[in-house]
């Protein structure tokens, strides 16, 4: 479970049964809980339809040997919440 900053969202792609492909500490000791859906996260709208808090920032990241993600990190909590860079697998679901 992701803080309370980051739980609606996490909690509204459980319900809408997106699969899980990841959930514990990422890739440093900067991250407590990060959880990594099988979706792209079309942040754009997931910041009009949720109210987040200031601490919510986007997160980007598009390596060429360490992997791709792109989602949503609380910088007070150290939580994230992940999908599939667009550019990676461009056909994926697109969450909401």
């Amino acid at each position: 479970m992701v803080c309370e900053h980051l739980a609606i969202i996490e909690q509204a792609l459980l319900n809408a049964n997106v699969a899980v492909n990841f959930q514990g500490q990422a890739w440093s000791k900067q991250c407590r809980q990060w959880v990594y859906f099988d979706c792209i996260l079309d942040i754009t709208r997931l910041r009009k339809e949720f109210e987040l808090a200031p601490c919510v920032d986007d997160h980007e990241h598009f390596g060429t040997h360490d992997g791709q993600e792109l989602g949503i990190v609380c910088k007070t909590c150290m939580d994230g919440i992940m999908g599939i860079h667009p550019k990676s697998k461009p056909d994926a679901v697109v969450f909401p």
